[in-house]
């Protein structure tokens, strides 16, 4: 698969509505929880991100309710959504255990670069 990768409030989005559809102010919170709050969503940015979701086919409306006056309108994760979403997934894995890898293989006190240890030995 040769999509380009997704920015984080993408996948947190994503990730959000993994876990069932939800309501906006929902995935404000889930995406604020998910990420230890480093990303907290605006509701415009939000709202903005899931039309365009929407229009790629990864998300859908699921259901709409009034709640106190206000209509509240519920997302949840296509089938699509769900695949872009575990290919995401799988890149952002591979590419973790490829820098783990290189930390791990990394010489004390020197750093790797392509012709041999930085710094230079001698």
């Amino acid at each position: 698969m040769n999509e380009r990768s997704m920015q984080e409030p993408t996948f947190l989005i994503l990730t959000a509505l993994a876990a069932g559809p939800q309501h906006g102010y929902g995935v404000i919170t889930d995406v604020q929880e998910i990420s230890d709050g480093r990303v907290r969503l605006r509701a415009g940015t939000l709202y903005a991100a899931l039309d365009r979701l929407q229009s790629e086919g990864l998300v859908a409306a699921d259901r709409e309710e009034v709640v106190d006056g206000r209509l509240r309108r519920y997302y949840r994760l296509t089938g699509d959504g769900a695949g872009r979403l575990a290919a995401e997934a799988e890149r952002l894995r591979r590419n973790a255990v490829a820098a783990a890898t290189r930390l791990r293989a990394r010489p004390a006190g020197g750093m790797l670069f392509r012709g041999g240890l930085a710094g230079g030995a001698a």
